[in-house]
This record gives structure tokens, C-alpha cells and sequence, in this order.
């Protein structure tokens, strides 16, 4: 890879500008050019696409993003220590390359890209499961990405993409298959990383649907998955029970049986749910 960009190895660029990982920041370094660019692939064809890349760091996977021939890539860096080195890797890669040193819960993204859009980063710890939960939330929708292709710690990854009756199925599974199709694409262990973090990771492909997999409204889903899971070895019926007096029935009518719990449920049945739950709402407000 530095063979292709003419920049030096990443442990030079780290070692030249001083940069060491902060753990308060979530902070892993990938330094093997080869898997940043292997990672970088897993998003697909990217040379008719804008690129988000949140925390780039030393920059390793900016330049996989680069070498494999995103249009563009618009960088989100909180860490100003980290700039003067994306900044090398800007003047290697001109006008294709644009770093933003600040909060990627903050930064108005959209202003700096321009469609067809796709999100790329090896997320930060402490951010990454805040992020997803707001690129997959948004007002309208199609989002304004096709596709995310995250790294995530490998608990998370399992989380996406779980499916029911297992032991990480829960309402990130839902919220994620909703309205994505989700797959893990690659494993990395902690040695991967300087410094190795205590746990193994994942990176996790995202593809949106055009519309929701199943018809229902998102705040009631977002509801009754939230009291069905914090409560998950609770029965519904009694989970749920603030949903009102007549959930059993409702419950019953969506094919679900009262006793069963919230890991045995699957999408498509919850989502029945909330059309009941919501077809009551509104006979309740039409009377």
C-alpha cells in the first residue's frame, strides 16, 4: 500500500508525528495497510461514491478508502493531534480528501457530501453504537447513505445481525434488520490493533432497503421492543402491559402468545404488533 501512495508505513506516521491512542477516545490503531484496504473492499465498488469516514486517526483506513478509489472521502476527526497526518495523505490524494476536525455527532455531514453516499469507519468504541442508531433513525426514509460498513467490537457485530432465540438477539437486531439487510464480513482479533483491545472485533455491512422490511410505525416499534427487552425474561403480557389493558388480546391477534418472551419473537411478528397496537390507537381517536 505505501508503494501505491508513496506515503510511509503506519508505524512511521505514527511514530514520526508523535501519536499515541487514547483510550478515553476509544482509540485502536489498525496499522496493517493491507487490511484497511481489505476492509475498504468490503464496501464494494467505490468510485462513484462519496465516502464518510468517521475517527480516521493515523489514517490507515483513509488510504485503503483512497487506493481502492473512493470519488471522494470526507473525514470526521475529533483528535486534532491526528491532522497533520491526514493532512500528508490530503496532498498525496488531491481534492479527494477532506478532513473535519470535530464531533461526529455534531458535524452537519450532508453539507460536505454529495450522493450516491457510503459510510465507512472503524468506529470508536464509545460512539459507535450512538452513531449506527442515528444513521438507521432518521427522519425520512432512504437515509442519505446506501450502505455503512462498520467496525464494531465483535459483541456489537453479533448484536446486528442476531437473530431470535439467541443469546444477543434484542432491539438493536430489530432496529438494524428493519430496514437493512446485515451481514459480518470480516473478524479481526485484537492483536490486529496498537494498542490490542481486551476483545475481538467485527466489521459489519450494512445495506438499506428502499423501504421498511415489514409495514409499521417506528416510534410504536421502537416502544414495545424497548419494554419487551428490558424486561426480557419477563412473559409479554406482563412486559408489555403498559401498552394497555387489552395487550393479551392484542398479543393473541398479532399471532404472538402471551406467555412467550421478547427473544422468541421475531421482526415480522413484532411489527404485526404495532399495527395492532396502532390499528387501536386509532379507532380509540376516531371515537
Amino acid at each position: 500500500m505505501a508503494a501505491i501512495d508513496g506515503l510511509p508505513p503506519l508505524r512511521d506516521v505514527i511514530c514520526n508525528h508523535g501519536l499515541v491512542a487514547k483510550k478515553k477516545l476509544g482509540q485502536n490503531f489498525l496499522l496493517d495497510l493491507n487490511l484497511t484496504a481489505k476492509i475498504a473492499r468490503q464496501a464494494g465498488d467505490l468510485s462513484g461514491c462519496d465516502v464518510l469516514e468517521i475517527g480516521p486517526g493515523p489514517g490507515g483506513l483513509t488510504r485503503g478508502l483512497l487506493a481502492e478509489g473512493a470519488r471522494r472521502v470526507l473525514a470526521i476527526e475529533k483528535d486534532p493531534r491526528f491532522l497533520p497526518a491526514l493532512e500528508e495523505i490530503s496532498a498525496a490524494y488531491p481534492d479527494r480528501l477532506q478532513v473535519i476536525n470535530g464531533d461526529a455527532l455534531e458535524v452537519d455531514i450532508l453539507s460536505h457530501l454529495t450522493p450516491p453516499i457510503r459510510v465507512v469507519a472503524n468506529l470508536p468504541y464509545n460512539v459507535g453504537t450512538e452513531l449506527l442508531v442515528r444513521w438507521l433513525t432518521p427522519k425520512h426514509w432512504p437515509p442519505f447513505w446506501e450502505s455503512l460498513t462498520l467496525m464494531f467490537q465483535k459483541e456489537v457485530a453479533e448484536r446486528i445481525v442476531a437473530k431470535p432465540q439467541s443469546e444477543h438477539y434484542g432491539r438493536l437486531a430489530l432496529l438494524v434488520q428493519w430496514r437493512c439487510e446485515a451481514k459480518i464480513v470480516l473478524h479481526l482479533p485484537p492483536e490486529a490493533f496498537i494498542p490490542a483491545p481486551k476483545v475481538h472485533s467485527a466489521v459489519v455491512h450494512l445495506t438499506r432497503l428502499a423501504e421498511p422490511r415489514y409495514p409499521a410505525d417506528g416510534a410504536v416499534l421502537a416502544q414495545i421492543t424497548a419494554m419487551a427487552f428490558n424486561q426480557r425474561r419477563k412473559m409479554l403480557r406482563s412486559s408489555l402491559k403498559r401498552i394497555g389493558p387489552d395487550i393479551e388480546e392484542k398479543l393473541m391477534a398479532a399471532g404472538i402468545a402471551p406467555t412467550a418472551r421478547a427473544e422468541e419473537i421475531s421482526l415480522e411478528s413484532f411489527c404485526t404488533l404495532v399495527r395492532e397496537v396502532t390499528s387501536g390507537l386509532t379507532k380509540k381517536g376516531q371515537t
